[in-house]
């Protein structure tokens, strides 16, 4: 049974500190080279500081290595044509309440979002059923088939990738996604090298692996492998997403682990 494979638990963490999230990652992006489509696959570093306090500072330290590949099209056209990696994507640091780390980017003061799967504040979560029979009906019906629709397994993906979803409620979501024809339990060896439980989902466009830490049941991860044929960009079989998480509790706004 899946409860018996995955256990969760969370470290204490008391107001005034943050929950540091590392995140090493590879993401897809694209750039079009006259009417070509190219598609890159680039490497990302980001740490976030998450406050118990949702009003309090957040902090988000972005950064890209510079490393790329190109998964489509003819990378060094896109380069000609002006394609900067610097340019795909925004870095450095970022500080701000309700982690609304882009408002002035975007011309707008910091404001709290309303809570959904992709910003599971306390007040979403609380709405939330313990249930997991219940808890996949909820999925179902924030999800349903239509424009923009995604279905109840990435829903779930969206809230656990902000690391903010409590133990107790991982548990139950793990449950219920395991309930779903598409989703199996395995086992993944993630970006870093480590291997780890995942709930696979073999459905739609994508084959979803999402890892989790085999020490508390903390979202670990993901992996996204191309599985349905497309008219253009990557062909089946390319991996276009990979990342690999570990948080932990600190003290101090911006600083890591261990200090």
């Amino acid at each position: 049974m899946l409860e018996l494979a995955i256990r969760t638990s969370d470290e204490p963490i008391s107001p005034g500190q943050y929950r540091h999230t590392a995140t090493h990652a590879w993401w897809m992006g694209t750039w079009f080279a006259d009417d070509e489509l190219c598609v890159h696959y680039s490497e990302h570093l980001l740490q976030q500081w998450t406050p118990v306090d949702p009003d309090a500072d957040w902090l988000l330290d972005r950064e890209l290595t510079g490393q790329v590949r190109w998964l489509a099209g003819d990378g060094a056209a896109a380069v000609e044509s002006g394609f900067r990696l610097a340019d795909a994507w925004p870095t450095g640091r970022f500080r701000a309440r309700h982690g609304d780390f882009y408002a002035e980017l975007h011309g707008h003061r910091p404001a709290a979002r309303a809570g959904s799967w992709s910003n599971p504040t306390p007040a979403f979560l609380a709405t939330l059923p313990r249930d997991p029979d219940a808890m996949l009906r909820r999925l179902i019906s924030d999800s349903p088939p239509g424009r923009g629709y995604t279905g109840p397994f990435p829903s779930a993906v969206d809230a656990l990738r902000t690391c903010r979803v409590p133990a107790e409620l991982r548990s139950v979501i793990y449950t219920a996604l395991r309930t779903l024809p598409a989703v199996e339990l395995g086992e993944a060896v993630s970006l870093d090298g480590e291997p780890h439980p995942a709930l696979v989902h073999d459905d739609g466009p994508v084959r979803t692996e999402l890892l989790i830490s085999p020490v508390d049941g903390q979202y670990a991860g993901e992996r996204d492998t191309v599985r349905r044929v497309a008219r253009v960009g990557p062909p089946v079989g390319t991996v276009i997403a990979e990342s690999a998480v570990q948080t932990s509790v600190v003290d101090v706004l911006g600083s890591p682990p261990g200090f």
